[in-house]
């Protein structure tokens, strides 16, 4: 697999950069970037550089800025150092650099970098390290060395924390108090401008020097600026070493049990006094046992294959999804490019539920569940959407931020190719498939996990109000007499304002067939349920309007060759060669020859939303059907989407394509650690991370929730010998090893009896059992 980034194939743990590039900055600053799903900070380096993207941020902190949409704030820099050696500011343009390495350890989430800087003839060894704990969701810490090789030295360090940060050109912040305690402890105090939200970033400093010298100190102040000069003289080969903590704390965080700025700040100054107590490698040391518990030993996935960075893979993958999950917080979800740049405004997508949310069911499925609560948490801002575009039920916001905010799809995005101007967003108006996607997510989790309790408690709650919302976004066709789903876009964000878009009305309708069942289920085995819900949500009227309905919704057929149509047009619009934009380097390629209305006349598919329907709803679909439509739909689809190749390696996967699936495998882990340097500029791609669990587990595992049946059909790549990997099913753990002619699964202290289908042969399993399948 060819990769962006250096990698050890003894050690499938380890990204590295050997050379400091200025046009790599980006890149490596999402791919490296550290976080607990709480605070989020890019892998800038500690001295600034023209063209970096100095980001911090915190979960759930959305503010708006001048009528802009609410987008999470770019919080005051905590990393940021300022070193000079014998009056030379250190700035890696400058003199010789040798030596270099940046190094992410994946497995404890330590950042760090090496090198020898050489100016006039003097040579200087750096270290920096840097991590955000696991272990306390509200500590970063860096440990610097510097060791002057060639001569004695006067080293200068500035360091604080800075609040001139902006998301790119917008200030969030108002500026709060500044302060220093004890003559030792920073604290900078600030607030967001709409949303009112406080935080408190505090910081101190711990230096070991030769002889254990004082290092002479003085404060600075500055507008959102809080600062400490520190100076120390080395001999030759002596170091000094500084220890920076930090802590950043909200009034919104949901361990804050204050009421007022004060507390919050003894909260922060706290926290920070009590963790200064302890060095850089017992805190490292806590931070990777943490890493372990929480995440590393829960869905463990191995492999042996002929490429060893697909193991790298599927690990960065768990890391990412690991940093940019708040855990800790079910009023929040994860954003569509995490908490590692400004990319989509720290705002969730319907990647949640389709591509994301899998993960957590088959793995952790208590964080699974929160990720459902986020959206029954939403229904307020889902029902104002419905009633302001004068349907009922809950609309899901196409993006969605604070539970309460509803929609907050930006209206303009890039510049048309032809016009000039700025291109309306519609996703937020007519992207409606989302509602859909939030009900099938949910009743996913319910099936998994056998939490029935929940069901009652909130998802058939939020099914029944999705079903609602459809019912009354339907419309008849007299003529036809049939209901039909007009001017929408699907999942293929190339169509826009369609009719009859397959993915959309599908999965429409299987939310209202879903709602009917769960209000007979409730009627009769849960009277007090049920009599609570039909009076909040008019149950009883509705129920009789859903059956008139739901066998009416417009489902297009196949065509004569066995091709089902995108929507009522895509299959008389013009074909043409895209083999320039499916190979190209970037995506979006298609942008600079044709602008979205003339790709929106062809048959060129961003990610092809028939195959999505086929994959989750395969119990629906034959063989030879899914096979006719991928070879009509795969060769016009440009992937530009960082959605579809995951699917794509699935549905091949499943389809026995196995080169085919592998292929589109390893694509999909290049989407952001691979050679496009520009990949991840505004930030990882959080669903595409997903996907490739996906399309390990569900794709060469072969694993499948088929309504409330798990299936287990594995099928690997050539270049897989073994892959082993675990899964929560009913609350039970399941453990399975797969190699080339044989599956095992074995049950891990199962408490109750745990069944699954395979090739049509039902096996169950208990206690500490397991079965050997022949392939």
């Amino acid at each position: 697999m060819q990769l962006g980034f250096k990698t050890d194939p003894g050690n499938p743990w380890i990204l590295r950069e050997n050379a400091f590039n200025l046009k790599h900055l980006g890149k490596t600053e999402a791919n490296m970037c550290l976080g607990n799903g709480y605070v989020g900070i890019r892998a800038v380096t500690e001295e600034r550089y023209v063209n970096e993207t100095r980001d911090t941020f915190i979960a759930g902190t959305f503010d708006k800025f001048n009528g802009e949409v609410t987008e999470l704030p770019n919080l005051p820099d905590v990393v940021g150092l300022e070193v000079e050696v014998d009056g030379q500011t250190l700035d890696l343009n400058q003199g010789e650099v040798s030596n270099y390495q940046r190094t992410l350890d994946l497995k404890n989430g330590l950042l760090t970098r090496m090198f020898n800087w050489s100016y006039e003839q003097r040579t200087y060894r750096f270290t920096f390290e840097r991590f955000v704990s696991m272990a306390n969701l509200h500590l970063v810490v860096l440990r610097v060395t510097v060791t002057p090789t060639t001569a004695d030295c006067v080293v200068k360090i500035k360091s604080g924390i800075d609040g001139q940060q902006t998301n790119n050109g917008s200030q969030h912040l108002i500026e709060g108090d500044k302060r220093l305690f004890d003559n030792h402890y920073m604290q900078l105090l600030t607030e967001t401008n709409e949303s009112k939200i406080n935080f408190a970033l505090s910081t101190c400093h711990e230096f070991e020097t030769p002889d254990h010298r004082p290092v002479k100190q003085q404060m600075e102040l500055g507008r959102r600026q809080i600062f400490c000069k520190y100076q120390e003289s080395l001999k030759q080969d002596e170091t000094l070493q500084l220890v920076k903590y930090n802590t950043l704390v909200s009034d919104r965080d949901i361990d804050f049990n204050g009421h007022n700025l004060e507390e919050l700040q003894q909260f922060g100054l706290g926290l920070l006094k009590e963790s200064s107590k302890r060095s850089f490698d017992e805190l490292l040391a806590e931070t990777a046992t943490a890493w372990k518990r929480r995440v590393w030993n829960y869905g463990k996935v191995q492999l042996k294959s002929d490429d060893p960075d697909d193991q790298l893979a599927i690990n960065f993958a768990r890391y990412q999804l690991a940093i940019s999950t708040p855990e800790h917080d079910s009023r929040m979800n994860i954003a569509a490019k995490g908490l590692t740049g400004e990319g989509y405004k720290g705002h969730a997508f319907w990647d949640t539920e389709i591509f994301m949310l899998p993960y957590y069911i088959f793995t952790k499925p208590a964080v699974a569940k929160q990720l459902v609560e986020y959206r029954y948490l939403g229904l307020a801002g889902a029902h104002q959407k419905a009633k302001d575009n004068h349907y009922e039920g809950a609309q899901f916001p196409w993006e969605a931020a604070w539970p309460s905010d509803g929609e907050t799809t930006p209206k303009w995005g890039a510049a048309d190719i032809v016009t000039g101007r700025a291109m309306k967003i519609w996703s937020g108006f007519i992207e409606q498939h989302i509602t859909s996607d939030v009900a099938f997510g949910a009743l996913e989790y319910v099936h998994a996990s056998g939490d029935q309790q929940f069901a009652l408690d909130k998802v058939d709650e939020l099914i029944l109000d999705a079903a609602k919302f459809w019912s009354s976004r339907l419309e008849f066709n007299e003529a036809a007499d049939r209901y039909e789903i007009k001017d929408v876009i699907g999942p293929d964000e190339y169509k826009e304002h369609v009719n009859n878009n397959t993915f959309t009305n599908y999965t429409a309708k299987w939310t209202i067939e879903t709602a009917i069942q769960i209000y007979e289920d409730l009627k009769v085995n849960h009277p007090e349920k049920f009599n609570e819900l039909s009076e909040r949500l008019e149950l009883d009227r509705c129920y009789p309007v859903w059956q008139r309905r739901v066998d009416k919704i417009y489902l297009l057929e196949p065509n004569q060759d066995g091709v089902i149509p995108e929507n009522d047009t895509y299959l008389s619009l013009k074909t043409v060669d895209i083999s320039k934009y499916r190979h190209a380097e970037h995506v979006g390629g298609i942008f600079d020859d044709y602008n979205l209305e003339q790709v929106n006349q062809l048959q060129i598919t961003k990610q092809s939303d028939v195959l999505l329907l086929l994959y989750l709803f395969e119990q629906k679909f034959a063989t030879k059907e899914k096979q006719i439509n991928w070879d009509y739909y795969e060769p016009k689809t440009t992937h530009d989407s960082s959605l579809s190749l995951s699917t794509h390696a699935i549905l091949a996967s499943d389809l026995r394509m196995t080169d085919s699936a592998y292929s589109f495998f390893q694509r999909a882990c290049q989407i952001d650690i691979g050679p496009d340097m520009r990949s991840s500029n505004d930030g990882i791609h959080a669903a595409s991370l997903g996907g490739i669990w996906n399309a390990v587990v569900f794709g060469f595992g072969g694993v499948r929730l088929l309504g409330k049946q798990l299936r287990i059909e594995p099928h690997l790549p050539k270049a897989w010998q073994q892959l082993s990997f675990e899964i929560f099913w009913q609350g039970q753990k399941l453990h399975l090893n797969i190699d080339q002619k044989q599956v095992t699964v074995a049950t891990i202290d199962a408490q109750v009896p745990v069944s699954f289908t395979n090739q049509g042969h039902e096996y169950q399993l208990k206690g500490n059992e397991s079965v050997v399948i022949t392939l």
